[in-house]
């Protein structure tokens, strides 16, 4: 039996493409069993909601539950640890933030690559942190406060919840950029109440935390720390507008474990684009002060890039350091 050249080309062409079914097949067929997400922080605070609101969308869009796994502990890393040892399936994911952008500079001695062993997957959320002060500071505008603190180097508190945490690294960059002398003051549970009895003067807030403290007079805020205003308060200045190229965001995204297939982060990665794109789940966002993070994997890695080489200067510059 004789061949055409023509059949012979469509045949192995046929033969080649083989190898690529089964990881087609795969990839149209995931989730066929329950997905965990590991959020390393407990329940109830900013990346765990964020993450519930999304999984519980993504549970009822792929037809599998999306079963979210707290993990607490080390600053993120415990959790961040489990799965970058979990098989790269798309059966374990990563509820990705800030901090572990942080930990790559602040921690000397993890036993992980945050950048080189969590795959991205996809944005959450951006939230805004604000700057608010007790109203018992004389400064009434962004521009005041600056005045007051360079003519009271040193003696301005600000609170935060620790070392190389989103609340201290935005106030370090402030210092570095308004060429302020803010001291940090962590703490380990709530600096609210002291923050509103005016033992700290203070703090780069989450919105969520301190709008109604904000609203009911007790806090004063004067400027958010993303390079726009927020919605949730249209009537505060961005940092920016006063320290030129000024940005401090806190976020949320998803993460895999490294080598996880290409064509699974994907379909991950279409489906929750899908469900940050939903009217509703906008709303439940702005709700909690805020937006969505659409990105593709690609956007998602190299911001996280950025992120770590930012932070990472600051870490350095301030001589942050773990308690």
């Amino acid at each position: 039996m004789t061949y055409s050249r023509r059949r012979l080309l469509r045949m192995a062409g046929g033969i080649a493409a083989l190898p690529l079914l089964p990881r087609v097949a795969a990839a149209q067929a995931y989730p066929t069993r329950p997905v965990r997400i590991i959020v390393p922080y407990p329940a109830g605070i900013a990346p765990d909601i964020a993450t519930r609101l999304v999984a519980q969308s993504l549970s009822q869009r792929l037809g599998q539950q999306f079963i979210v796994d707290n993990r607490p502990g080390g600053a993120a890393n415990i959790g961040t640890e489990l799965v970058v040892h979990a098989a790269p399936d798309g059966y374990t994911l990563l509820t990705a933030t800030m901090t572990n952008t942080i930990n790559i500079s602040l921690y000397d001695h993890l036993d992980f690559d945050f950048l080189r062993d969590i795959a991205p997957v996809a944005g959450l959320v951006l939230l805004p942190l604000v700057l608010v002060v007790n109203p018992a500071v004389p400064a009434h505008t962004l521009s005041q406060f600056i005045a007051y603190a360079k003519a009271n180097p040193g003696k301005i508190n600000y609170a935060s919840v620790g070392a190389g945490a989103a609340t201290n690294v935005a106030g370090e960059l402030f210092n570095m950029m308004a060429g302020t002398r803010l001291v940090n003051v962590p703490y380990r549970g709530s600096y609210m109440p002291d923050l509103l009895s005016g033992q700290v003067q203070a703090g780069f807030t989450p919105i969520l935390q301190s709008i109604s403290s904000i609203r009911a007079g007790k806090l004063r805020a004067l400027a958010v720390t993303t390079k726009k205003r927020s919605d949730s308060l249209p009537g505060v200045p961005a940092v920016a507008e006063v320290v030129p190229g000024y940005e401090a965001v806190v976020w949320d995204g998803i993460g895999a474990p490294a080598h996880t297939p290409a064509d699974i982060i994907d379909k991950l990665n279409k489906e929750i684009n899908a469900v940050l794109g939903d009217p509703a789940i906008k709303r439940r966002f702005a709700d909690l002060g805020s937006e969505p993070m659409i990105m593709s994997p690609a956007q998602f890695g190299a911001f996280q890039a950025a992120e770590a080489k930012k932070w990472g200067q600051v870490v350095k510059t301030a001589g942050i350091k773990v308690e």
